[in-house]
């Protein structure tokens, strides 16, 4: 499994304060989408989230997001290795992602750039 990269995920109140603070800090220009009832601006490696707290409840539970050049070849390796993988992959906005538990308990997303939407 290629792995290309990681995102760190924030949960925030203020999406457009939190947005313009990482837009300066990175210099880069914010990705903006809504999924699930969430607001989301992806900025550099930071992945801003906000909505309704019964959400990000459970969003806090993923630690981060690891882009991987394929969720299909990730998803054999996580089962390989005994990972459970509890959501997807689906496609997303940003291309495919699922959600894998691996066997110490850590929770990761896993996202390809896809686009499957």
């Amino acid at each position: 499994m290629d792995i290309l990269g990681t995102t760190l995920r924030i949960c925030v109140d203020d999406l457009d304060a939190a947005t313009a603070v990482y837009e300066r800090l990175t210099g880069s220009t914010p990705q903006r989408f809504e999924r699930g009832g969430v607001s989301v601006a992806a900025v550099g490696c930071f992945l801003l989230m906000s909505g309704p707290e019964s959400e990000l409840e459970v969003l806090r539970k993923v630690t981060a997001t690891i882009a991987v050049k394929d969720v299909d070849e990730a998803h054999a390796t996580l089962t390989e290795v005994g990972a459970r993988v509890v959501a997807g992959p689906v496609p997303t906005p940003a291309g495919r992602n699922l959600i894998a538990v691996h066997p110490d308990g850590s929770v990761f997303e896993y996202v390809d750039r896809k686009a499957t939407l």
